[in-house]
């Protein structure tokens, strides 16, 4: 610990960068595709503020297991399916994928859209899976 003190002292400018460059990349992710929510937090946004879920991955993997009233539009034909999603625009929007890679860009394509209340699954439905939550199977 008393050599990473050093370091510190010894490279300002070097550890002022790499701060300032984290802050940012920290910054970006997390206004990227919206607000993370947590599994629990999507379980009580569908049962107070009637939440819409949209399950960005493919037609056979929702089809195996997917959450209750999902919507499936796969991340691939996403942009070109936006009029589908159109009466939903006011509802609070959740976007699922199989473990979060997918929602944060899904989520940015949809805010660029006038989706104003869009939020992403945390771990996706690979973590709804592991905390025992109940899926459809199609």
């Amino acid at each position: 610990m008393e050599k990473l003190f050093e370091f510190i002292g010894n490279h300002m400018i070097l550890v002022g960068t790499f701060v300032f460059l984290l802050a940012l990349f920290i910054r970006n992710e997390t206004r990227r595709g919206g607000q993370a929510v947590s599994a629990q937090q999507l379980v009580d946004m569908v049962n107070r503020e009637n939440a819409l879920v949209l399950d960005v991955r493919d037609k056979k993997e929702f089809e195996a297991g997917h959450i209750v009233n999902a919507i499936n539009i796969p991340y691939a034909a996403l942009e070109g399916r936006l009029g589908e999603l159109k009466k939903h625009q006011e509802r609070p929007l959740v976007v699922a994928c199989k473990m979060g890679q997918h929602s944060g860009t899904a989520g940015t394509l949809l805010r660029k859209n006038g989706f104003t209340n869009v939020q992403r699954l945390t771990g996706g439905i690979a973590e709804w899976r592991n905390q025992n939550l109940p899926v459809v199977k199609a």
